[in-house]
């Protein structure tokens, strides 16, 4: 007998919280990042669709909060602490981050995907959150999808197809 579990969706550069039994997931990262943290406590999860490093480059009158690794991070923690979370127990999944087409010279702002990479850590590491699941880089999309029962995340694509951190 499985049990349902109800299924909370994540667009881009959008950001969500789901509670034990639920599951959240988002789809079509490629140099966006799905950036999860969890409480395993509490079973309290969250998730965060970042396009962009900082909010800076920001081009919109009002800015997104969710499309940016630099305002995601704070209003995800926020969220998750005021449904229940503790921020000393949050931990850090994250998945994304690549490099989806080759680019003659680099030049630094072609580099969303690594930078949007960097972007989330030094955020997480502000709050002295630890990132213990990776899979970020290469050249290929993502989907994830957290459990908040157990804190797994599962991670699909289509080249290399599901792993789980």
């Amino acid at each position: 007998m499985t049990i349902e579990q109800k299924l909370i969706k994540v667009g881009m550069a959008d950001l969500g919280t789901a509670v034990e039994g639920e599951v959240i997931r988002t789809t079509g990262l490629g140099s966006c990042v799905g950036l999860t943290l969890y409480d395993p406590r509490t079973r309290l999860a969250g998730l965060a669709h970042i396009m962009l490093p900082t909010s800076s480059i920001a081009r919109e009158s009002t800015v997104n909060i969710a499309k940016y690794a630099d305002t995601a991070v704070p209003e995800l923690i926020r969220r998750l602490v005021y449904a229940g979370a503790a921020a000393d127990r949050l931990v850090a999944k994250m998945a994304g981050g690549a490099q989806m087409f080759a680019f003659t010279g680099q030049s630094e702002t072609m580099r969303i995907g690594p930078r949007n990479v960097e972007s989330c850590k030094l955020a997480l590491l502000s709050y002295a959150i630890p990132i213990i699941g990776e899979d970020t880089g290469g050249n290929y999309g993502r989907t994830i999808e957290l459990d908040c029962r157990s804190g797994v995340l599962s991670i699909r694509s289509v080249q290399y197809g599901s792993k789980e951190l």
